[in-house]
């Protein structure tokens, strides 16, 4: 099998220290991918900041058209890249394409918002000394970007950040997640036929000693990374005056308020918490039901997560498919085994296969309820006052997405004042994002907002033109 290259200035260039992708279900040799070399970096940073300055001249139009023409494109090759997110990310097939859906809708998406980049006429003549001035606002954009992107939306999340920035203007560098590099190096082959200049793009596969120098460079403006808060956290103290967004994780929360329907209930709780082996930063991973519904709903929830295939993602369209490594399995199965709470279904483990499974009752101080497992595990727990519910659900570190079903305003707007979270969804799991909306965490599960229109406000500055006319 040959070395696939790296792409630096828009240029494919064959890199070093090739590292093997293998896929998570049976470890089948996927591909080898070389990273970029120290020079590698640097010759993308120096074409970032020239790029720059030719694509703050470009037109709204012309940014738009970069945008639908890599639209045109990736939907030619939608069928392509679902496969290749499924073999190396080890998600269902059906999910893998339901990503490059929302990829697509991510780029019109970023060509829509590119013509509604917006400023403002401000009045300033607000006293006596200021008549005679005035004021309007604009946005440009910050210039070079670093992309640090994970891997269980190797597509989708990847142009939440590259869409947004070729909008906005932003030259940028992608470094993609060692494990699922093989998806945007195929973008990669999108964008070297995209009207965008080759010096305003690389794709970087890369050691975490690239990385962090990059991320030190003081010639990127904005860093933007989505991934785990240790590593965040540390990226962000180590990127000195750049902007820096972060979308990191959660530990999310469901509350299920007395209400009808609950077979409707318990289905999309066990979509939101086994799609994608519960690999998602919004996956449902707690669910508080109150006790007077608990052991009905409960039932539901066994029934339907015992009817859910586990298998090969490419082949059996199972529901759920393997977690993304032995190492994250091996952990998974070990907060199972620590959580002191009753397992009422699953809790086996075939390769990096898990079966889905649910715990009942787990300690208030296990991993279960205090950090984010990132694995295909639902934990129960009951209520007797939303006081309560909601008090259980803000004592964490995270502050991601929340949900409840409820059917009384005013405690869902109780909920909304109360949590401490960059979302609430009601009447369904915090797993719902919808693509232009403003996605983003408070605490320790990120900075920022992402959200096409909100990822460009990121990545643009505002500008005032004050003028005196005498």
């Amino acid at each position: 099998m040959s070395e696939l290259p790296i792409y630096v200035c828009g240029q494919r260039v064959a890199g070093v220290n090739p590292v093997a992708v293998r896929a998570p279900f049976d470890n089948e040799l996927l591909g080898s991918v070389t990273q970029a070399a120290p020079a590698h970096a640097e010759q993308a940073v120096a074409g970032c900041v020239r790029a720059a300055k030719v694509l703050r001249g470009w037109s709204s139009a012309a940014r738009a058209g970069a945008c639908t023409a890599l639209w045109w494109q990736l939907s030619e090759k939608k069928d392509d890249f679902a496969k290749t997110i499924a073999a190396e990310a080890g998600k269902p097939l059906k999910a893998a394409e339901g990503e490059v859906q929302r990829a697509l809708m991510t780029l019109k998406l970023s060509a829509e918002e590119a013509t509604r980049i917006s400023g403002e006429q401000l009045p300033v003549d607000i006293s006596p000394t200021t008549a005679g001035y005035h004021a309007v606002v604009e946005r440009f954009p910050v210039g070079p970007c670093l992309f640090i992107t994970p891997f269980n939306f190797p597509l989708n999340l990847m142009l939440h950040k590259v869409g947004p920035a070729i909008a906005a203007g932003c030259p940028f560098i992608v470094k993609p997640s060692d494990r699922t590099p093989l998806t945007a190096l195929k973008f990669a082959e999108l964008l070297t036929r995209s009207d965008l200049p080759p010096e305003a793009w690389s794709i970087l596969p890369c050691d975490r000693t690239i990385a962090a120098a990059l991320v030190a460079d003081e010639r990127i403006k904005l860093l933007s990374f989505t991934g785990s808060p240790q590593v965040g956290w540390a990226l962000k103290a180590a990127a000195g005056k750049k902007k820096v967004v972060l979308e990191l994780g959660n530990a999310s929360a469901v509350i299920v308020e007395p209400m009808g329907d609950l077979d409707n209930i318990a289905q999309r709780i066990v979509n939101g918490a086994f799609g994608y082996a519960g690999q998602s930063c919004i996956s449902v991973q707690r669910v508080f039901m109150h006790e007077s519904i608990a052991d009905e709903l409960t039932q539901l929830l066994v029934t339907k997560t015992q009817a859910l295939r586990t298998g090969d993602p490419l082949r059996q369209y199972p529901d759920v498919g393997p977690v993304i490594d032995a190492a994250s399995a091996d952990r998974i199965m070990q907060w199972i085994s620590e959580s002191g709470g009753e397992v009422l279904c699953g809790n086996r483990c075939d390769g990096n296969i898990i079966a889905p499974t649910i715990v009942r009752h787990a300690r208030g101080d296990a991993k279960l309820h205090t950090e984010e497992v990132f694995g295909p595990v639902m934990a129960l727990e009951t209520y007797r006052t939303l006081d309560n519910a909601l008090e259980r659900i803000n004592s964490t570190r995270w502050g991601l997405q929340a949900g409840i079903f409820s059917k009384d305003i005013f405690k869902i707007r109780q909920a909304f004042t109360t949590l401490d979270v960059g979302g609430l969804v009601v009447n369904d799991v915090p797993t719902t994002r919808i693509d232009n909306m403003p996605y983003g965490g408070v605490k320790d599960s990120g900075l920022g907002r992402e959200g096409v229109k909100y990822a460009i406000q990121e990545m643009t500055e505002p500008r005032v033109l004050l003028t005196r006319y005498a």
